[in-house]
């Protein structure tokens, strides 16, 4: 199982792994040999042929599985004349330097998180890596009834990429811990792997955040390296074999309620398609939507019931942490939206429009 999980760690982010170094496994030749094509336009024959690197490994659920449902959607919509090569994770770039890799030519669009490129963007860590963020299904409204779709565009669009939302991803567990964290004071000290804001709160209780690639994360915690770590939803961290390290699984992952899962390209390339072709890959990122907030939550129940089988101890924040948490989270996001006014625009816009859909179901749901 060790060996299986080590070869999946390579190629298979998560959301929530915002600004950390990409993911770089060996691809495979077939993939690594693909030769530097003009996307957009299409061929002698009609058709467009696109190639894109997906920042997760295709074998996984939900998230990989995402990528290939995409793909097919596009070929069989299309019936055929427009065809997305899919390249695995790390093919022609790491998956932290995927924009260069669009911008640059080196593939022709990419399938990943926003946290990928918050780097160069910091404000689009409110499409993904958000402590006490929305739930799935309050990103997709704000996104398609709000003004979420236009932030998004917008601050891609600096970017020179033209994106759509192709998908999200559902919440992330709140990681694997060595000891019982039954209070802040006992994350004092504690070597933790958690990325981005996230990892700014725990840090201001005293722990100290590792930064790791993706395919370090096991063995670091199977080593005794490092104490805790979160990784991605229930279904990834089951297909990866973190339940045979004996360690106790937190919940909720408040670092991460839910993310974005992004398709882009070049905007000159994404021009030049044909508007009918445009539209077409535009709907059959919708449709990745409805299939992934259908998907994940079915995977996660069944990938829980799999650890308590297995006896994987599994435990709740307490209150008080969970109050912690709460409060130091907002204080960081203060601070950000402080020294940022894009981050600002975006996450007042956010909560704002929150206020009328949470307000309707405190009022409806028994």
């Amino acid at each position: 199982m060790f060996a299986f999980a080590a070869a999946l760690l390579a190629s298979a982010p998560s959301c929530a792994w915002a600004q950390q170094s990409g993911n770089a496994p060996a691809p495979a030749p077939s993939m690594a040999e693909t030769p530097k094509e003009p996307g957009g336009k299409p061929d002698a024959d009609g058709r467009t042929k696109l190639r894109m690197q997906t920042a997760f490994n295709p074998g996984i659920s939900v998230l990989g599985e995402a990528s290939r449902q995409f793909t097919t959607a596009v070929k069989t919509m299309s019936a055929g004349m427009v065809s997305i090569k899919m390249l695995e994770a790390g093919a022609k770039a790491p998956t932290a330097d995927l924009l260069d890799a669009v911008l640059n030519g080196d593939v022709d669009a990419a399938f990943t998180s926003p946290s990928y490129a918050a780097a160069k963007m910091p404000a689009l860590l409110v499409f993904s890596s958000l402590p006490f963020g929305p739930t799935p299904e309050e990103y997709v409204a704000w996104m398609i009834a709000g003004e979420g779709g236009r932030f998004h565009h917008d601050l891609y669009d600096k970017l020179g990429v033209h994106a759509v939302m192709c998908g999200v991803a559902g919440s992330e567990a709140g990681g694997w811990f060595r000891n019982e964290m039954r209070s802040v004071a006992d994350l004092k000290g504690l070597r933790v792997r958690y990325a981005g804001l996230a990892g700014e709160v725990l840090a201001r209780f005293g722990a100290e955040i590792v930064t790791l690639q993706p395919g370090e994360v096991f063995y670091k915690l199977q080593q005794g390296k490092i104490d805790a770590a979160e990784f991605s939803m229930p279904s990834v961290d089951r297909a990866l074999g973190f339940d045979k390290l004996s360690l106790i699984y937190y919940f909720p992952g408040w670092h991460q309620p839910a993310s974005l899962i992004d398709f882009y390209m070049r905007k000159d390339k994404w021009e030049e398609l044909p508007p009918e072709r445009r539209a077409l890959i535009e709907t059959a990122c919708r449709a990745n939507v409805t299939w992934t907030l259908a998907r994940a939550p079915v995977e996660q129940a069944r990938a829980m019931e799999y650890f308590r089988k297995q006896g994987v101890v599994i435990r709740v924040w307490p209150a008080s942490v969970m109050e912690a948490f709460r409060e130091t989270s907002s204080d960081v996001l203060r601070e950000q939206a402080d020294k940022d006014p894009e981050f600002k625009a975006v996450l007042d816009d956010l909560r704002q429009f929150l206020d009328g859909p949470r307000a309707w179901k405190r009022l409806v749901r028994p």
